[in-house]
């Protein structure tokens, strides 16, 4: 299975993306290797979940090319993850889980203030429900993950 690339950019995608290139410093948020041609590291922006229509602050990750073809080729959002996500990809991951499951939107604040909130909603199973209805997150996380 693999991300289903669709939709139409929208009429000013140029200055979205550089939006989200300068946000980030010009920066992979993944790699944290800085946009630099020579080397192969072309900032880019991914949209993680594949509608190219869709400009939600935590659909439009800077990823270097490298890092982009790399997650791009083995992150499916709506598939089920069952190890705990790195921490550049949480607040990303807690504004899909907030907009997928949860049918809201967050801004970027609200995910990275709350994230056992909005990584509850997708990964229930990472969560332990101890006697007095405290949770407690079990970070697992996966070599390679995103």
């Amino acid at each position: 299975m693999r991300l289903a690339i669709r939709g139409q950019y929208p009429p000013d995608w140029k200055a979205i993306a550089t939006a989200v290139k300068l946000a980030a410093h010009w920066t992979c948020v993944r790699c944290q290797h800085p946009h630099h041609v020579a080397s192969g590291h072309v900032l880019t922006v991914h949209h993680l979940d594949g509608d190219k229509g869709n400009c939600r602050w935590w659909n439009l990750l800077p990823l270097c090319q490298r890092c982009h073809l790399s997650t791009q080729a083995r992150v499916l959002p709506e598939r089920p993850w069952l190890f705990a996500h790195s921490p550049w990809f949480r607040p990303y991951v807690c504004g899909f889980y907030a907009h997928y499951y949860g049918r809201v939107d967050i801004t970027a604040e609200q995910a990275t203030a709350d994230p056992d909130r909005y990584l509850r909603l997708g990964q229930p199973w990472l969560y332990v429900y101890g006697a007095e209805a405290h949770t407690t997150y079990i970070p697992t996380v996966c070599p390679g993950a995103a």
